[in-house]
């Protein structure tokens, strides 16, 4: 068992696999310009966990030898937060906010963890199979993504649970000695540059025997034979990195996913032409990965937070009680996603298969806070920043011989400098209004499920009892009829 460094893990990628963008096949994965940066993000987590002032927070002795503590299944509250610690700290030292880049992910496979009675009922190979992915990915160090997302045909087949004639949903074409081999297509962010991913059936009614064909899930190497990948540009690519300092570091490329006939070993295969399993899946999916993704929205409140107060300092507007109102919105906002992280650690709950899960209506409802108010925390924001978001030239046009001497002029006041100014400008304008800004409002909105699944998780997670007994005290109700629960 050895961690992987920085290096070895760029170098992995050159294994062959099909990767187009930009209207090119590329052969070197990690020197590709809209790659690069953020393979050199992952690299660097990679390296974290070999510096000395890192190694007990990013690393942790096992059994087996050392692992990365993103990959150590949690089973006290004092695991949970070490991986939030975890979390923190990668995010600090690379300066910015990623998602994808192998601990969130991981969490699904915990879930499937969990779900070892059901599919031994099923054939014990599977869950052998669990296991073995499990420790393989911390054991060889993988960086490990998920597959969910299909591209949408008609979804109304999908919802009613007839899925027809659609095709375009990965589904089993073959089985034979060696393993199932699939066909169809998936989107995954990451996928062009991860080792593996958890590929898995997408939202629908998994109640008819016409979804079998497409009722199996499975761990697929990247770089597998007919596998195809298909990625959107970098937002970031062509920018100057002082006009758009997060476009240009951290944007994570998005893949579509051509699977043509491509071989899954039995060994990768996790469930297979089975109903039961998807449900368990679909319903559990996020009960660990949720605490990972909630984490870095705390991170992006923070971003928001400081942006804005920044930018009010240095006009002298916090001085003004308008002015602190709104910025106490942000530190609510941003507090509220806080607590629910804290009291979901605090209240833990153990697992059907003896794991220690984030406390699941809290983990849930603060998802949920998170995302629902994040809108409305980007036009504060953009409230508190002024107009100058979009109107400041950019910082190449500023910095002409012959015009310089006016930025200086008009760009500097209490104590701020242009340089600094205008970079605080850029900063904002990059995470409120550029591309990359929208798209990533846009992969948080999703990125776990749509919003109606994540309320329904939140639903289906909270014990409503306690709230119908205090009412039925309360208004003296004890008839056999109010005791009926729908």
């Amino acid at each position: 068992m050895a961690l992987m460094t920085g290096q070895e893990y760029m170098e992995s990628l050159n294994d062959g696999r099909e990767v187009y963008i930009d209207g090119e096949k590329i052969q070197n994965i990690a020197e590709h310009p809209s790659l690069r940066p953020i393979i050199e993000a992952k690299a660097r987590m990679y390296d974290m966990n070999h510096e000395e002032k890192y190694k007990n927070i990013c690393t942790v002795d096992t059994s087996d030898g050392t692992i990365c503590r993103g990959y150590k299944m949690p089973e006290t509250k004092a695991d949970l937060k070490a991986i939030r610690k975890y979390v923190e700290t990668v995010l600090d030292d690379l300066g910015g906010v990623v998602y994808r880049v192998g601990d969130e992910t991981i969490g699904e496979m915990w879930s499937l963890y969990d779900a070892q009675e059901s599919l031994n009922e099923i054939d014990p190979t599977y869950t052998e199979n669990i296991k073995n992915h499990i420790e393989r990915i911390s054991r060889l160090d993988l960086f490990h993504v998920s597959a969910n997302t299909d591209p949408k045909g008609d979804r109304s087949k999908l919802f009613a649970g007839k899925a027809g004639s659609d095709t375009n949903l990965l589904h089993v074409v073959e089985e034979n000695d060696r393993g199932i081999v699939v066909s169809g297509a998936k989107f995954e962010t990451a996928a062009a540059y991860a080792h593996q991913a958890f590929v898995k059936p997408t939202i629908s009614n998994w109640t008819d025997e016409s979804m079998l064909p497409y009722a199996s899930g499975f761990i697929c190497d990247m770089g597998s034979p007919g596998l195809k990948h298909i990625c959107r540009t970098s937002h970031g690519r062509n920018q100057n990195p002082i006009d758009y300092p997060i476009s240009t570091q951290f944007d994570e490329i998005d893949t579509l996913l051509i699977f043509d006939k491509v071989l899954i070993p039995w060994e990768n295969v996790l469930f297979h032409n089975n109903l039961k399993s998807v449900q368990f899946i679909r319903k559990t999916v996020h009960r660990y990965s949720a605490f990972n993704y909630v984490i870095r929205l705390l991170r992006r409140a923070d971003l928001l937070l400081g942006t804005a107060v920044l930018n009010a300092e240095q006009t002298g507007l916090t001085k003004i009680p308008a002015v602190q109102e709104k910025i106490t919105k942000l530190i609510c906002y941003r507090e509220s996603i806080n607590a629910h992280l804290t009291a979901a650690v605090s209240e833990a709950e153990e697992s059907s298969g003896g794991l220690l899960m984030p406390n699941q209506s809290l983990l849930y409802t603060g998802r949920i806070q998170a995302i629902s108010n994040f809108n409305d925390m980007l036009h504060l924001t953009r409230e508190l920043v002024g107009g100058q978001l979009a109107v400041t030239p950019d910082s190449m046009t500023i910095q002409h011989p012959e015009v310089k001497e006016y930025i200086d002029k008009y760009y500097s006041l209490a104590g701020w400098d242009a340089e600094d100014r205008t970079k605080l400008l850029f900063f904002a304008r990059d995470l409120l209004n550029s591309s990359r800004g929208g798209h990533q409002t846009t992969f948080e909105l999703f990125a776990q499920g749509p919003p109606f699944t994540q309320y329904q998780a939140a639903f289906n997670n909270f014990d409503l009892e306690p709230s119908r007994q205090m009412v039925r005290k309360a208004a003296n109700i004890f008839s056999e009829k109010a005791e009926l629960q729908v």
